[in-house]
């Protein structure tokens, strides 16, 4: 069985590889984070993590049994509603959050005497965060607290994905996407608009948090930049950590994501194909940026239109 999608020359370039690879409506503020190692943090950091948390949940929540168009539909607009770079730098806070709940590391940082002259050289040099007293500890954990993210998003792209095929037995799966362009424009004004977390988003993500994730090895350049914006953060110094919120080849990743699901949609024909885009380029591909965010090593991951 294949799928019946004639994908030209623009969207061909698009599907490369990835380099390192809700409903409309108000979305109310996120409240500030709360963690054991550090009691307080910027108010811009905890909206950041709880946009990325916000968006991340909604999505990997989508159920891939669809009944109709109008659940796909639904759907869409769940797996859309996130802005690249907003997410980016979402994902950099979230795993601050997660290295600064590494005691040895936020203890070093607190008792430097040199912390004016340490945040400078944070700022110009992120990678030497990991060197600090608990920077690896702390790069475990934030790079525990990606992967968990990311893989859940993935798994269930994964599944989204293959219910593209499977859902071709109930005839309305087979009719023609109603107003394509429309559909396409909403698509893109969505991914436009700012997300930001919900009133119970320090919650879970305290709870996320609570277990220690681990992930032990060399850090990717996110995960030390997220190091070093977590340690800037104790410095008193988070300002300057504002150039260390986005990392090229994350950036690179998850822009090709959203345009590679635009080139989808523009090209989909059937409800079917609809849930395709869905699974792999709003849930899959996304989901697996964040996980190769924290890979030090390039690696691919290729979208391609293989049915």
């Amino acid at each position: 069985m294949k799928f019946k999608v004639a994908i030209g020359a623009a969207a061909s370039a698009a599907a490369m590889v990835l380099a390192g690879c809700a409903a409309d409506g108000p979305r109310p503020e996120a409240h500030s984070y709360y963690s054991p190692a550090v009691r307080a943090t910027p108010s811009t950091l905890s909206a950041d993590a709880g946009a990325f948390e916000a968006f991340m949940r909604h999505a990997r929540g989508i159920d891939p049994n669809f009944a109709s168009a109008g659940e796909v539909s639904q759907a869409l607009v769940t797996g859309a509603s996130h802005e690249p770079r907003q997410l980016e730098s979402g994902m950099i806070a979230y795993a601050a959050l997660a290295a600064l709940q590494e005691p040895r590391f936020v203890a070093a940082l607190k008792a430097d005497p040199n912390r004016g002259e340490l945040a400078r050289r944070l700022a110009a040099d992120p990678e030497f965060a990991l060197q600090l007293p608990g920077g690896e500890a702390a790069a475990a954990r934030a790079s525990g607290a990606l992967i968990s993210q990311g893989e859940a998003l993935r798994d269930q792209g994964l599944r989204v994905k293959k219910a593209a095929y499977s859902v071709q037995h109930q005839a309305w799966s087979k009719r023609q996407v109603a107003d394509p362009a429309g559909r396409l424009a909403r698509v893109k004004r969505l991914s436009a608009e700012p997300l930001r977390g919900d009133g119970e988003a320090t919650a879970r993500i305290y709870q996320a948090m609570a277990g220690g994730a681990h992930h032990s090895g060399p850090a990717g350049p996110a995960v030390a930049r997220a190091v070093a914006v977590a340690a800037l953060n104790v410095l008193g110094e988070p300002q300057q950590g504002h150039a260390l919120m986005s990392e090229p080849r994350t950036a690179s990743c998850l822009r090709l994501a959203k345009l590679n699901l635009y080139q989808c949609l523009s090209a989909a024909g059937p409800q079917y194909e609809d849930i395709f885009c869905l699974g792999q380029h709003a849930m899959t591909d996304p989901g697996q940026c964040v996980v190769d965010a924290t890979r030090p090593a390039r690696t691919a991951t290729r979208v391609s239109y293989r049915r």
